[in-house]
């Protein structure tokens, strides 16, 4: 799940902390034009990926705030060199329309030269600014790199089921409000993260079962076929769970592919335990729930006829963990959840890997036990295994969320393949 909660406004925007909370690195410590950069404004080539595999990466708005990630920070960071596609995290749902998110990020807020993709500082008189406008200079950098503008997230599917009631009125709002002239050019797509269609998220829906095929069917027949349509779905595996209660077999003619969530299976929701990895590839002896594992999701989505290269591999560039656990392995109690930088029982993997590292590997993930807390969180050496899983599966590729999970170097997405 995709999972940002609300704190305290900003200057004509609605700011979100993200659960997978994320410290930027410094920006001052890498130039456009350093070591293995290229100089501002110098198109680079798109590089080879496996079998032609996506590799798509979340931007988050709200990530420009507290955290200090910027759209500079995938370029110096080397994820724009590893990237074939970024989601741009989120737009609002509401009154049954596509809506800007935070139209201070999105839009309006002026970068410095410091902060900006290629060094030029945003001026008062230019026609865009925000994340926009600086997507659309990493877009110049990188002529191969595809940008989605995501709808919805955890917070923002209650506003689904009304936009299910008539959806191609949804449809037309969100392709006038991603094909608006002024940043028409930035995007290439829309991707719809509904949380979730006929069922509970931080909401429940009572849409039916046929709702999400609509509403995927009228936004493919406004947005066509040069346009990307994408959907973050439910990784929920269980009979009777969360893929069965929603179309997704029928939906899948009309996507370009699926985003399962195969992350956040487990976490301090259960605050006392059992402690368990948040994202395993496999179950394993022991594990809370079966069909809680990247395996068991695929293997699901695969017998509802969805082809394997609609299907990308979720990985989370974050942790989950508890305190007041003395079990080293999984299935341990606890007493809640461990601290983290901006989300008590989540953090990001830059930080876990010095705070926190792993001590063991379990369903094809890593966990860590340091003092009381004990985390889980995906490695690049966890990462390899999945690649090898995902190509066996013959896969359309790997997601993740999210991009201010990384270190500054790109550690976590240089080992996605």
């Amino acid at each position: 799940m995709h999972t940002p909660s609300l704190t305290a406004p900003r200057p004509r925007a609605r700011f979100r902390t993200l659960l997978s909370a994320a410290a930027c690195a410094a920006l001052g410590a890498a130039l456009l034009a350093g070591a293995g950069t290229a100089t501002a404004g110098e198109p680079r080539p798109a590089p080879p990926h496996a079998n032609g595999s996506k590799v798509v990466g979340y931007f988050t708005d709200w990530g420009i705030y507290d955290r200090q990630y910027y759209v500079k920070n995938i370029e110096t960071s080397g994820s724009a060199d590893r990237l074939t596609h970024v989601n741009y995290a989120f737009g609002n749902v509401t009154d049954g329309k596509c809506a800007l998110g935070d139209s201070w990020a999105d839009t309006d807020r002026p970068f410095t030269a410091e902060e900006s993709v290629d060094g030029v500082a945003d001026t008062a008189d230019q026609a865009l600014g925000g994340n926009f406008n600086q997507l659309r200079k990493l877009k110049k950098l990188h002529p191969k790199l595809k940008v989605i503008w995501s709808f919805g997230g955890w917070s923002w599917s209650g506003g689904f089921g009304e936009a299910a009631k008539d959806p191609a009125a949804f449809a037309k709002s969100c392709y006038d409000l991603v094909e608006n002239p002024k940043w028409a050019d930035v995007f290439d797509g829309i991707d719809i993260d509904w949380e979730y269609p006929n069922a509970c998220g931080l909401t429940c829906d009572t849409s039916g079962r046929e709702a999400f095929r609509d509403v995927m069917k009228a936004l493919r027949a406004k947005f066509g076929k040069r346009e990307l349509l994408t959907a973050a779905i439910t990784a929920d595996a269980t009979g009777g769970g969360r893929i069965e209660a929603a179309d997704y077999g029928g939906a899948a003619r009309y996507v370009d592919w699926y985003n399962p969530m195969t992350y956040d299976y487990f976490g301090t929701w259960a605050a006392t335990g059992p402690t368990a990895p948040h994202s395993p590839l496999t179950s394993y002896r022991g594990i809370p729930q079966q069909g809680y594992d990247t395996a068991a999701t695929i293997a699901k989505l695969k017998s509802l006829g969805i082809p394997s290269h609609k299907l990308l591999l979720g990985i989370g560039f974050y942790g989950r963990g508890w305190t007041g656990v003395t079990q080293a392995k999984p299935g341990g109690t606890a007493t809640g959840p461990a601290a983290g930088t901006y989300e008590d029982g989540n953090e990001d993997y830059k930080v876990l890997k010095v705070k926190c590292p792993a001590t063991g590997t379990v369903g094809g993930t890593a966990y860590a036990k340091c003092g009381n807390d004990w985390w889980s969180y995906d490695t690049p050496a966890t990462i390899a295994t999945k690649m090898r899983y995902k190509s066996r599966q013959d896969l359309g590729g790997t997601f993740f969320w999210e991009l201010s999970g990384d270190t500054a170097d790109g550690e976590l997405i240089h080992a996605i393949k």
